[in-house]
């Protein structure tokens, strides 16, 4: 069901381990062929095309792409009391993890009467996606929406796919999701045309978002790159990703339910595991064969488990492991060894880090108050999960006094001739000539 790779013995460096697991083939760049004339369409069309778009990709027509106050109200009101419970355990979490995320603005002196001040300002208006198909994600708006929130956006707008068994609406328990969280401008429609939507603007239906947040599948990512510089985005997220580095101590049952739960998202998930130890390997090949056979999505595990992008990494000592991990860049990274906590100080490249047994992916993906949006397919090397950080920007604010100008106007008008820009040092002459 998973294949074995046998890296004892080898010392590779980063690019040669990422060659022996490879993940899974996603041409966003064919995608982004695919999606031209969906960008298009909504760039130049209207609601009219977006319904239409509906029809065609989601196999409804939603009676509006504007979510009505009425069905948030609706959703919030049928919303199983259990289940609202936990969404708001869930953000409560959330919002203490996030809210130690914002920033405060600086001051810094650099000489008597020369002060550059930095202030982090928020994005005038976000757009958040929630994904539809193969499951529901409550999660993913509160991941989104709190931040966001934090940081004062002050416009906030969701879309999610319209849902052919609710009538167009997206699924009612994303629309109570929202409004549990005060969003008010949700919008029925999903994949490109849905970044198309927020990029563009529609009048008389959606302003133009400045920033685009949230993960999706190939078509989402590949309108983000096409759309990349007229809106900002998070990041083009891909298939979700697992790598737990484990020894002798791991719990077996523990290790391939772990492996299981990311597999259940997508045939194309990836599932690695990285051990110094043979016995907890085969121990862990066991326990999928029994597990996946009784799991709902069984079919989808097994053929992600089955794929490429995943595999039993057999390791010679946990340094070796460290360094497979780490050139891996999983979203998500399992450390279950005997000195997890110092194994994990070690980590340079993941989405997150969940340290021990009693911290697993799915803990993270609902409730400790980390963020589950997170880079894939390597990002981790270098870029962020979303935070805060994500919907602020950092703005100098530079006031030089008199002294304090013509005290450094040689070293600019040096520098400015240095690079043959005149006209950069007449700036400064021109206000010396006037004292």
């Amino acid at each position: 069901m998973i294949r074995t790779l046998d890296l004892r013995g080898k010392s590779l460096d980063k690019a040669g381990y990422q060659r022996l697991l490879p993940r899974a083939t996603l041409d966003v760049a064919q995608a982004m062929v695919a999606i031209e004339p969906i960008l298009k369409r909504v760039r130049e069309g209207s609601e009219a095309d977006l319904i239409a778009l509906a029809q065609e990709f989601d196999g409804v027509r939603p009676a509006s792409i504007r979510v009505p106050q009425s069905a948030l109200d609706e959703a919030l009101a049928q919303l199983d009391p259990a289940v609202r419970t936990a969404l708001e355990v869930s953000a409560a979490r959330i919002r203490i993890v996030h809210n130690d995320q914002i920033r405060t603005d600086s001051k810094t002196t650099v000489v008597d009467g020369g002060i550059v001040t930095e202030k982090w300002i928020p994005v005038d208006r976000v757009g958040l996606y929630v994904p539809g198909g193969r499951a529901v994600y409550p999660s993913s708006v509160m991941m989104n929406v709190i931040p966001a929130q934090i940081a004062k956006v002050s416009s906030i707008a969701v879309a999610s796919p319209p849902q052919k068994e609710f009538g167009g609406l997206p699924h009612p328990t994303i629309l109570a999701t929202c409004a549990l969280l005060g969003v008010t401008e949700v919008y029925a429609v999903g994949g490109a045309q849905a970044i198309a939507l927020f990029g563009y603007g529609m009048k008389d239906l959606c302003a133009k978002c400045d920033l685009v947040t949230g993960p999706g599948n190939i078509y989402v990512a590949a309108a983000k790159r096409a759309l990349r510089g007229i809106i900002g985005i998070d990041s083009e997220a891909g298939p979700t990703e697992i790598a737990i580095l484990a020894d002798e101590s791991a719990i077996a049952a523990e290790v391939a339910a772990d492996l299981i739960s990311q597999a259940e998202h997508d045939v194309i998930a990836a599932a690695v595991l990285v051990t110094t130890s043979e016995s907890l390997a085969a121990d862990v090949i066991a326990e999928l064969n029994v597990r996946v056979a009784k799991t709902k999505h069984a079919e989808r595990i097994r053929t992600a488990l089955s794929g490429i992008q995943s595999a039993i990494a057999l390791v010679d000592s946990i340094e070796q492991g460290l360094a497979v991990v780490n050139a891996y860049a999983a979203e998500h990274l399992e450390i279950q060894t005997r000195n997890a906590s110092a194994d994990a100080s070690q980590i340079r490249n993941a989405g997150a880090v969940f340290i021990g047994r009693f911290s697993p992916v799915s803990l993270g993906d609902y409730s400790a108050g980390s963020n589950h949006v997170l880079p894939t397919g390597g990002c981790a090397c270098h870029s962020s999960g979303l935070s805060v950080q994500t919907f602020l920007r950092g703005l100098h604010f530079i006031e030089y006094d008199q002294k304090a100008f013509t005290d450094i106007a040689s070293t600019v008008i040096t520098l400015a001739e240095a690079e043959d820009l005149p006209a950069h040092g007449e700036a400064m002459t021109a206000r010396l000539e006037n004292l």
